[in-house]
């Protein structure tokens, strides 16, 4: 954290406000030149290391404004769809930089995006995507505010955290799964959530430890000044030492537990 304040008083005077507008509106610039007569800008802004190495040193950025859709197979439901993705992400990436500020949210960006640079460097043959910086943005703010709701298919109202999880287990699936350049994409792609939430989550994982330590001292103390209110005569065989028995009392109004009770009976 003093790091990072650090970095703040000395670079913040650098920070760009209102960042994820300008990603939006870069590609959907994008798409629109794309769509209107202008389709091989695809190949001319997308990260292929093979051709910055060539001197196209613009592909380190402007593969930040290729939209996530292919322009020749977007269809009018499709566009809904991506409609309603940029405005969660500009969104959520507003979110988020109103509880970091302008400073720290560039910041996040910035080492999602270097973090994928490098990786995409060591497949130089290899075109990289702009998807999973994107996807870190909406597990910040997944993890910032859990209980939001969204209205899937503007209609069923789910909680974030769940759709967060259903992210992670897909991340995890492609790191198993896939090759090492997506592997190494899925890391890089999680590296600035780590760095920003590493921390929170150890915190979290030592004091949800101590809560479970605590819950189960005091319980154990609990159970052990609790005087029972059932004690077979004969074993004395507790409803604490045995919460599954069933205690029964005999004529003589004595307490037995099951497997003396028929002795009680023979003893009348």
């Amino acid at each position: 954290m003093d790091f990072l304040n650090g970095l703040e008083r000395r670079f913040g005077r650098f920070a760009i406000p209102n960042l994820s507008l300008y990603f939006v509106a870069g590609q959907v610039m994008v798409l629109a030149l794309a769509l209107f007569g202008r389709p091989e800008i695809l190949t001319l802004i997308d990260l292929l290391p093979a051709d910055v190495i060539r001197g196209q040193i613009w592909r380190v950025v402007t593969f930040l404004f290729v939209p996530p859709v292919n322009p020749g197979q977007l269809s009018m439901t499709g566009a809904v769809f991506l409609a309603f993705g940029w405005y969660m992400f500009w969104m959520m990436g507003s979110a988020l930089e109103s509880h970091w500020g302008a400073f720290r949210y560039n910041l996040f960006l910035f080492v999602g995006w270097l973090l994928t640079v490098a990786v995409a460097f060591l497949f130089p043959l290899s075109v990289a995507s702009n998807a999973y910086l994107a996807g870190t943005v909406f597990l910040a703010f997944a993890f910032l505010n859990p209980d939001f709701e969204l209205l899937i298919f503007f209609i069923l109202p789910l909680k974030i955290k769940w759709l967060a999880l259903l992210a992670w287990l897909g991340y995890a699936y492609r790191f198993f799964a896939g090759g090492w350049p997506t592997k190494l994409a899925v890391l890089a792609s999680v590296g600035n959530f780590l760095l920003f939430f590493g921390g929170d989550i150890i915190q979290s994982i030592r004091s949800g430890r101590r809560r479970m330590e605590h819950k189960a001292r005091t319980t154990a103390a609990r159970s052990a000044e609790r005087e029972p209110l059932h004690r077979c005569v004969v074993c004395g065989k507790t409803e604490i030492s045995h919460p599954l028995e069933d205690f029964r009392y005999a004529d003589d109004d004595k307490c037995y537990c099951s497997e003396h009770r028929g002795g009680a009976k023979k003893s009348e």
